[in-house]
């Protein structure tokens, strides 16, 4: 069968749709956010190939897998087996790693066993077995002939290394057994003279095995050999004509200092292995220690002002009483400030003491008094009893937030065994090639030189670690490192990877399922990106992207545009075919952004400030100790080539610093030398993707607040006055109006063994989540549980003559959102969505105007035309008096900012620069921007003004 055919799909907001999709074909699923293409793609087509693979498994290995719901569907034909590449992080455990992810650490494990050379971590010395011929071998290379052969060398068997005694009869020994010379201490000896050595020192004897011409006398050589190491236990010690010495080993072991090398197995390279992981931190590479300026972070305060944030700034009770017992002892006063303390004072708060202490003790009440001696602790190794002691997570996490990480003392943060890190494959420990970033590995090998039998050894590992990173190099990726912990990817990063893990396993026949690929790639990198695709294409796989950029949607084989509009306006198809097909289709709004008939305007004139955000010295990561400076007031684009540290600069060093100033947070900021603001700064914002709630529970009406004046509205109805009922009774999360017998979940969970977990009705209260006698309370003639389950849209008009809700709905309105409804679980919600609502919430706040807002890749599922509405809410906050700060790739996004900062010039160790920074129009006329090349090609292609404007600050640009 050549073709995927969806028959009846009615899953969520699906409206009965039936499409024929290609086999083997690069398919594009786009449409405004909402309109029901992850629905189509991930909960309908990939849903149904996994719970068919599943249920052909036995029903034991059934229950140890996830299974699929079957989804909403009459049915699908021609479904291969699918793999779903979502945008979710990889896993969070510290020991997975990009090399661990990608498998790559694995083949670097096999090449470093097979070929690395062991060296002494101590004394550097080479260290490799050798049989007698090998070692006979090396000793003719290394003479230098002469007119009458090699030289002549003296072949000795070291004895004892380093030992005290007087060795008298030892040496008496050797004379009966034959030997006629020693050596002791590099002086040659005869045995059957008297030797005399001071019992205290240290000393070194070697046994005179023969003299001899290597050249000239090969086979009396190896017999000296075999002699040598069998009296030293495997060690051969070579002294030629000039008086250099020369060490050699039968043994994997050091001829210096003796120390052992097992036989190299790939699992000694594996720092999640006891046979290679470092003993200290048993291979996390990390240290956790209690951070002296958490504890105490602000100087300025004293005790009694809340300077131990280590007790939540509070210090009464016990606590106080034990701490002002401590003060007075050290000539102190709880009253003073921590920076008027001296050294031993500070030592002593911190560390403790042995000194016997005075507590003088009493009840809050004043009722009971009493004295006792003892020694204080100290606040830092309370705070370590306390950790390992506590069985509660939250108690380890809560504690946790005064420790600062650092690299394992022992092996520098590597993960590994000193033994193990001194293995090199040219020059370099496995730890080292792991902190480099994918093309300089790629650049390594390639200049690596091998001897003939090395080559031939390791020539398919090397095939397979250039393929694995050859494919992250075309995804984008190219500046990770392997060592980079995997839990500190981004959603597009990690979906990049497990592409790349894909490709590498040449699979065909099978559907691959994407979820915005393109996220967090800039796009220089998009073409490298999209050949990708094709090649998994090419390998015989079914591609369907769920995808919004344009340069993929064109490049696509086949497009399915959803909509027309969101939630109950979307489900449907409004268009499908080739990317010229769907741009010619006067009904496909996606069309029509494509044809260039809708598109998003360059805003005429840009708003100007002349106050700033500074921070100076920013070197975090791979920050080249840049100075930022941020203007006030105005739309701020950070952009960049992936990897070029715009994450770094504006989370964990501004926002972080940020933190600090205004709300004394403990997270520790980026390194940097300083932050300044020319204009007062109260308030510091993060928006992002992430769900505006956890539990199914939450929803847009209680994260927005617009719930609480909708339960007064239902307070002061007649009925619930003469009932008695208060707003309290209309939450579904208290007792007494909920339904008891689900509280107030409207389901309830009933636990399959074999089979996914089922949520049935509340049989009790049908769905609706309150009781009988709540829901007979109606306000127009609605009770609470029907308003829930409105549009926003539907909500907005029945509760139009109430300003607190109606405003509030507006604003949801007004970012696209009147197709969700209030009661929606914020499970369901996309990314996009759950943004917006955040931003929406911010919007209905009384504005200061003088709050800096943080958003990272706002655009992410988003079509154009949310592109559009997304800018406009971005300028009603500027318009406000607000700071908005983006980090985007989005080149609509890009153009429509006041002020851009542009990072680069490459990712990795190759970026950490301002490459440009001012107005879109002067970045894109900047020779040296990567970003500056496409944005001017965007600003032109959308007819932006020949010269940026000036405009007084606050007027909303034209979106």
């Amino acid at each position: 069968m050549r073709s995927i055919v969806i028959k009846g799909a009615r899953e969520h907001n699906l409206k009965d749709i039936t499409i024929e999709l290609p086999r083997d074909k690069f398919i594009v699923i786009t449409g405004v956010s909402g309109s029901g293409k992850s629905t189509l793609a991930f909960d309908t087509i990939y849903a149904e190939g996994q719970r068919r693979y599943v249920e052909s498994l036995s029903a034991y290995a059934r229950q140890f897998l996830g299974q699929m719901n079957k989804p909403d569907v009459d049915s699908i034909e021609g479904l291969s087996p699918a793999i779903s590449i979502e945008q979710k992080t990889t896993s969070k455990n510290p020991r997975s790693t990009v090399g661990t992810v990608t498998e790559i650490y694995d083949y670097l494990r096999l090449l470093f066993a097979r070929i690395g050379v062991p060296h002494c971590p101590i004394h550097g010395v080479r260290i490799e077995a050798s049989s007698p011929e090998r070692i006979a071998d090396r000793i003719v290379e290394a003479a230098e002939p002469t007119e009458g052969g090699g030289g002549m060398v003296t072949i000795l068997a070291p004895i004892i290394r380093q030992k005290k005694g007087t060795y008298g009869q030892l040496i008496k020994d050797l004379n009966a057994e034959g030997f006629a010379r020693v050596r002791v201490d590099g002086e040659i000896q005869r045995t059957d003279e008297e030797v005399d050595l001071d019992r205290y020192r240290k000393h070194d004897i070697e046994v005179v095995i023969d003299r001899l011409d290597p050249l000239e006398e090969r086979s009396r050589l190896v017999e000296a050999v075999e002699a040598a190491l069998q009296r030293a236990d495997g060690l051969l010690l070579v002294l030629d004509a000039e008086g250099e010495e020369r060490l050699y080993s039968s043994k994997m072991a050091c001829p210096v200092c003796g120390i052992v090398f097992e036989e190299l197995q790939p699992r000694t390279f594996s720092f999640n292995s006891p046979f290679g992981a470092c003993e200290a931190c048993n291979g996390l590479g990390i240290k956790m220690e209690f951070d002296p300026d958490l504890i105490l972070p602000d100087p300025e305060l004293s005790i009694a002002d809340g300077a131990v944030a280590l007790y939540h700034n509070h210090v009464d009770g016990w606590r106080g009483q034990h701490l002002a017992a401590v003060a007075k002892h050290f000539g102190f006063s709880i009253f003073t400030p921590i920076k008027d303390l001296t050294e031993e004072q500070r030592y002593a708060l911190l560390y403790g003491s042995q000194e016997r202490i005075r507590f003088d003790m009493s009840m809050k009440n004043g009722d009971a008094y009493w004295s006792h001696h003892g020694h204080w602790e100290g606040l830092i190794p309370q705070s370590e009893r306390l950790y390992h002691q506590t069985s509660s997570d939250y108690r380890r996490e809560e504690l946790e937030r005064f420790m600062k990480v650092l690299p394992c003392p022992r092996c520098g943060g590597k993960r590994l065994k000193e033994k193990v890190l001194a293995v090199k494959v040219a020059g370099m420990s496995i730890a080292e090639v792991a902190d480099l970033t994918v093309s300089e590995i790629l650049a390594l090998l390639d200049g690596l030189t091998l001897s003939e039998r090395e080559e031939e050894i390791a020539r398919q590992v090397l095939k397979e670690i250039r393929s694995r990173l050859g494919f992250l190099e075309h995804v984008g990726l190219s500046y990770l490192t392997l060592s980079r912990s995997a839990g500190t990817l981004s959603g597009g990063e990690a979906q990049r990877i497990r592409l790349a893990t894909q490709i590498g396993s040449n699979l065909m026949g099978v559907l691959y399922v994407l979820d915005e690929p393109s996220i967090g790639l800039h796009q220089r990198d998009n073409a490298r990106l999209v050949e990708t695709l094709k090649k998994l294409r090419d390998l015989g796989n079914t591609l369907i992207v769920v995808e919004h950029d344009e340069e993929t949607i064109r490049a696509a084989d086949y497009v399915v545009d959803m909509g027309p509009g969101a939630g109950i306006h979307g489900g449907r198809v409004v268009a499908e075919g080739t990317p010229g097909e769907v741009e010619a289709d006067p009904e496909s709004l996606t069309g029509l952004y494509l044809s260039g008939e809708k598109r998003i305007e360059t805003p005429p004139a840009r708003r100007r400030s002349d106050k700033f955000v500074r921070i100076a010295g920013c070197k975090e990561n791979n920050l080249k100790n840049i100075d930022a400076k941020i203007p006030i007031g105005v739309f701020t684009v950070v952009t960049g080539v992936s990897g070029s540290g715009k994450s770094t600069l504006i989370y964990d060093t501004l926002y972080r610093a940020l933190m600090k100033k205004i709300y004394r947070s403990s997270e520790t900021p980026g390194l940097h030398d300083g932050l300044t603001f020319d204009s007062e700064i109260d308030k510091v914002i993060v928006i992002d993707q992430s769900p505006i709630g956890r539990t199914p529970r939450s929803n847009p009406a209680t994260y927005t607040k617009v719930f609480d004046p909708i339960r007064q509205a239902f307070a002061e109805t007649k009925e619930a006055r003469v009932r008695g009922y208060k707003p309290g009774r209309f939450s579904f999360n208290l007792k007494g109006g909920r339904c008891e017998a689900c509280q107030g979940d409207g389901l309830i969970k009933i636990e399959m063994n074999f089979l996914p977990d089922v949520y049935v009705e509340c049989e009790e209260c049908k769905g609706a989540r309150y009781n009988a006698e709540t829901l007979e309370v109606k306000y127009r003639e609605r009770s609470i549980a029907e308003v829930l389950e409105m549009t926003v849209e539907e909500a907005r008009d029945h509760f139009k003559n109430v300003p607190a809700i109606r405003n509030k709905l507006d604003t949801l309105m007004g970012v696209g959102l009147g197709y969700i409804k209030l009661g929606q679980s914020s499970t369901t919600l996309s990314g996009g969505e759950a943004q917006r609502i955040k931003l929406t919430r911010e919007l209905s706040k009384k504005a200061t105007g003088r709050t800096i807002y943080l958003l990272d890749e706002p655009t992410t599922g988003l079509h154009f035309d949310d592109v559009s509405k997304l800018i406009g809410v971005l300028n009603d906050l500027v318009a406000r008096g607000n700071t908005v700060v983006v980090i985007e790739h989005n080149l609509d996004v890009i153009k429509s900012a006041d002020y851009v900062i542009d990072l680069g010039p490459e990712g990795g160790n190759a970026g950490g620069r301002i490459v440009a920074e001012g107005t879109p129009e002067e970045v894109a006329a900047d020779p040296e921007s990567i970003t500056g090349r496409f944005l001017k090609e965007k600003i032109s292609r959308r007819g932006g003004p020949p010269e940026a404007r000036e405009r007084k600050l606050g007027t909303p640009s034209a979106v």
